[in-house]
């Protein structure tokens, strides 16, 4: 499965995101991921609400194999319940 991590600098929770998907790479053959800076890359919020589909206040948003799970807490859930890992 691939993952894409559309975050921005400076944010806990982009970090968190990252940490845990390092964490999933590491433990897993079938986990990779991509983070993208959306300042670096000069991605919009609009932008990023055409990609999501609905109105975008926070980063990170987070996509596993193109499905949006939502942020960091959603991507922890979604990891526990679907991959058996769970990260505080």
């Amino acid at each position: 499965m691939f993952t894409v991590i559309f975050g921005r600098p400076g944010c806990p929770y982009c970090v968190r995101a990252k940490e845990l998907a390092d964490k999933l790479t590491h433990e897993r053959d079938d986990f990779n991921y991509r983070y993208v800076d959306i300042h670096a890359e000069g991605i919009t919020k609009a932008d990023l609400e055409k990609t999501v589909g609905k109105p975008v206040e926070t980063v990170p948003q987070i996509f596993v194999d193109e499905q949006h799970v939502g942020g960091y807490t959603e991507f922890a859930a979604w990891a526990k319940a679907n991959l058996g890992l769970w990260q505080s």
